[in-house]
């Protein structure tokens, strides 16, 4: 399968690292010839120097002849018009970042016209994963399957937490609770448990279950008791304004804090319902004012990591009870996890898991099953994947019990139709099934590929 990006920066590289790795012939464009040159030294890609809205420069990266032309540049413009001339030039698939919320508001009619097979907006879907958290305090992540039906979340056991001691069979005996607890972090080890699994203070958990279940397993075990119902966020970017539209319609107090004045007044237009506040986030003063420590969370939001990083320190050291923030490195997402604060969102990596699911459902589009949805976990160690089941094959209408899995392998959760089910022995799997499916191992396509 061929794949032409256009744009090396953050998404467009990591696009590229992860799709040469699964070994897809990928070539990248980019006009900055010392980025290309970087990329091509790292990875075993081909490069292309020159602008992505050329034919020319198509022509010569091979887009004719492409499957798929992945456009990831730092405008939108740009990137419609490159799969625009993909598609005319004879490229098969189309994919185009689009971030402007004018542009991605008539993204149907955009599409249509421009022959799109998929738009992705980065601000727009890291918006949604704050909100998703905010709902669930307790919870660092929440990823969601089978279109919001089915959450994966992330949970730390800290101290004095009654899970810790309890093995996974305990809890299930106990509690009653119809959650499936898939993939368990302790320290640098990473585990996929089975029921003799016992759990330690530290350990981060990765729980999968239906929203009803999800919120039944905090109400028992979380530490938080009350829901959040006031919200700061510094930066007034795209992403805080999809998230305070989000969280206005929830019923929340939102306030955002963010320096340049024109943009506060259209958030002022945009949102009424949100406080806007023309400031330096980074002031301290500031956020004492605005009431910094009266929040029941905090985002940070600014364009820059380290912005966000000090922010959310200053924020923790006024004991406000949920932060998140926002970091595109990985090595600095890191060392903020190592800081205490576990809740941290990237646009590159949620652009990425996006359009990395895609590629997969076409790369298996004619086989039994499609990829629907596909999330990478502590630190890309563990996927989560969805499968829809197309037709039948050796595993369906087969007891599970029945069914040899791989080592580091699991069924978390079955969709059929408006039942969710934790699956145990005597469940199967059937044609038109939404499957999940927890791996540590890289290039799963299929559920045959867990079977042994």
């Amino acid at each position: 399968m061929k794949i032409v990006i256009i744009g090396d920066g953050k998404v467009g590289y990591k696009l590229a690292k992860a799709l040469s790795a699964e070994d897809y012939d990928v070539v990248l464009i980019d006009s900055n010839e010392e980025k290309l040159m970087e990329a091509m030294n790292r990875l075993d890609i081909m490069c292309i120097p020159g602008e992505g809205g050329s034919a020319e420069v198509q022509k010569n990266a091979g887009v004719p002849d492409a499957d798929l032309v992945i456009a990831c540049t730092s405008t939108d413009e740009c990137n419609m018009l490159s799969c625009l001339i993909a598609r005319r030039i004879g490229a098969k698939h189309t994919i185009a970042r689009v971030r402007n919320p004018i542009y991605y508001k008539q993204i149907d009619l955009l599409k249509e016209d421009l022959r799109l097979s998929m738009a992705v907006n980065p601000e727009l879907a890291v918006a949604g994963e704050v909100s998703r958290v905010l709902l669930f305090p307790d919870a660092s992540k929440v990823e969601t399957f089978v279109k919001g039906r089915v959450e994966l979340v992330e949970f730390l056991i800290s101290k004095g937490n009654k899970l810790a001691g309890m093995s996974l069979a305990e809890i299930n005996n106990q509690y009653q609770i119809k959650v499936l607890v898939c993939a368990v972090e302790r320290g640098d080890d990473v585990f996929i448990p089975d029921g003799e699994y016992v759990i330690q203070e530290g350990d981060r958990l990765h729980v999968a279950a239906s929203h009803k279940e999800i919120g039944l397993f905090f109400k028992v075990f979380g530490s938080r008791r009350t829901k959040i119902k006031k919200v700061l966020i510094c930066g007034g970017g795209s992403v805080s304004y999809y998230l305070a539209l989000q969280l206005c319609g929830l019923g929340m107090q939102v306030k955002i804090i963010e320096l340049n004045k024109k943009r506060c007044e259209d958030l002022c237009e945009m949102l009424p319902k949100a406080t806007i506040i023309c400031g330096d986030a980074t002031n301290h003063d500031l956020l004492m004012e605005e009431g910094v420590q009266d929040a029941d969370a905090f985002v940070a939001l600014t364009g820059m990591d380290e912005e966000n990083i000090i922010l959310s320190l200053f924020a923790k050291s006024q004991n406000v009870g949920k932060i998140i923030t926002k970091v595109n490195e990985d090595q600095r997402a890191q060392m903020v996890e190592d800081y205490g604060i576990d809740s941290i969102v990237s646009a590159k990596t949620v652009t990425a898991d996006v359009i990395l699911s895609y590629v997969r459902a076409r790369k298996n589009s004619q086989g039994s099953v499609n990829v629907e949805t596909m999330y990478r976990l502590i630190d890309e160690k563990v996927e989560a994947l969805e499968f829809i089941v197309k037709k039948e094959t050796r595993y369906t209408n087969v007891p599970l019990k029945e069914l040899q899995l791989k080592s580091n392998n699991l069924i978390a959760c079955i969709a059929r139709k408006r039942n969710i089910i934790i699956p145990n022995g005597d469940d199967s799997i059937q044609v038109g099934d939404n499957v999940i499916v927890i791996t540590m191992e890289r290039q799963i396509r299929d559920i045959e590929d867990i079977l042994l």
